[in-house]
């Protein structure tokens, strides 16, 4: 288009004679120019915001007037649930983690396998990330001098460094996942009152609704002791995770856990098991049942075989209501717990912007020169260190001449009687 034949037939008539008043050649280019950059500007414009909203339907956020809080809760629950099993050696942690994968699998589950355990062999089911292609257990023990639960320790502790980089192939995979399985090391508090142990449950938590699940070996819990000290296991990592927890009694297929749901629901069931027990534990015991009482209200707990598979689809319903429970109040707590280490964060750097602030203004912009002695003696200077350790030589020197002078003479008298005593005749 020619912008010179277009703005020649554009006339503007005055209002008193009609008379066509033409515009000059350079205000009618510029105005071409301007309307023409403006054009552009607003096809760019148009050109960024279909993009934004592209990215934005790629990240699946939604575009509404309503508050930000809302759209994130509804963001996260189209995230996979993170289901971390942890349990006491011999549990069948490993073998339930197994009997998982093959339910999924059948099921038509999307399930993601996460493998922790540095020093298990073999493992039954194919891991998607696995911590032994990261860190060789063995050669920990040997490069580090330690024994087979040091080194598991240590580890964990090396793959724990780099764990961002597992959260985020899990948050690639996010949209094509349901689940994400995580087996933890046989030794359980080397995971759960670990640092690193910390550093990955917080790194779930903080990203993806994380469930905790207890293995409770059900055949050994039948005696009273052994199954409190379950529970206030169970207890401790409730309160030290702070995440929803699933009690799972495996080994329904030998030993039925109704007994332990009766003494979880009614506490004087459980002190009739221990009437035939008179000691100092079956005291504690009784004491701590009503201690607990309040701890099992609020808990899940589901009978499980990991050999037969029992339990299976009542175990994953229990997981969605903790999943939902998570979203609820769980997240709601992580949420204010990392805002407050945030202003915690911002005080800090705000005080010591303020030091600096100070120091700069007592100082009047100049640069301050920490002098450490070793530039003042290369120039000539003595500090007064050098002074002081001048003055004790000197003293020493005195010392050390007086003593020669006096000596010195009775020294020669008595060489020179010894000669003559040697050589008179």
């Amino acid at each position: 288009m020619d912008i010179d034949s277009e703005f020649q037939n554009l006339n503007l008539k005055s209002p008193e004679d009609g008379a066509p008043m033409q515009m000059d050649a350079e205000e009618s280019a510029q105005v071409k120019v301007d309307s023409l950059c403006f054009g552009v500007a607003f096809k760019s414009k148009g050109k960024e915001k279909e993009t934004i909203s592209e990215s934005m339907k790629k990240l699946h956020i939604e575009e509404s007037s309503s508050g930000s809080a809302g759209s994130s809760s509804i963001n996260f629950k189209r995230r996979p649930v993170i289901i971390i099993v942890v349990g006491m050696a011999g549990s069948g942690k490993t073998t339930f983690l197994h009997r998982l994968v093959c339910h999924t699998q059948a099921s038509n589950i999307r399930g993601y396998v996460v493998n922790l355990d540095p020093a298990v062999m073999t493992l039954p089911f194919g891991a998607n990330i696995d911590i032994r292609d990261t860190v060789r257990y063995k050669e920990v023990m040997k490069q580090f001098n330690l024994g087979p639960n040091g080194g598991i320790l240590t580890s964990l502790n090396l793959f724990a460094t780099k764990f961002d980089e597992v959260v985020e192939m899990i948050e690639k995979r996010a949209d094509q996942l349901d689940y994400v399985l995580v087996d933890t090391p046989g030794q359980i508090e080397i995971f759960t009152w670990s640092a690193s142990g910390a550093i990955i449950t917080e790194a779930f938590a903080s990203t993806f609704p994380t469930i905790v699940t207890y293995v409770v070996d059900t055949p050994r819990s039948a005696s009273p002791a052994t199954f409190m000290s379950n529970m206030l296991y169970a207890c401790s990592i409730l309160y030290k995770t702070r995440l929803p927890l699933v009690l799972a009694f495996n080994k329904v297929d030998v030993a039925q856990h109704k007994f332990a749901l009766e003494w979880m629901e009614d506490f004087e069931v459980f002190h009739a098991a221990l009437d035939s027990d008179h000691s100092y534990t079956s005291t504690l015991t009784r004491s701590l049942s009503l201690v607990l009482d309040e701890f099992y209200k609020n808990l899940r707990s589901v009978g499980v075989s990991a050999v037969s598979g029992a339990g299976m689809e009542e175990f994953f319903k229990a997981i969605e209501a903790s999943a939902e429970e998570y979203l609820e109040s769980y997240r709601a707590d992580l949420d204010k717990r990392r805002a407050e280490k945030q202003r915690l964060e911002e005080e800090r750097m705000r005080e010591n912007m303020d030091k600096l602030r100070m120091d700069m203004e007592k100082s009047g912009g100049e640069t301050v020169v920490l002098s450490t002695g070793l530039k003042d003696q290369k120039a000539g200077g003595r500090t007064p260190m050098d002074e002081e350790d001048e003055g004790e030589e000197d003293e020493d020197e005195d010392d050390y001449v007086g003593f020669s002078e006096e000596e010195d003479e009775d020294v020669i008298d008595e060489d020179e009687d010894e000669e003559v005593g040697r050589f008179s005749f």
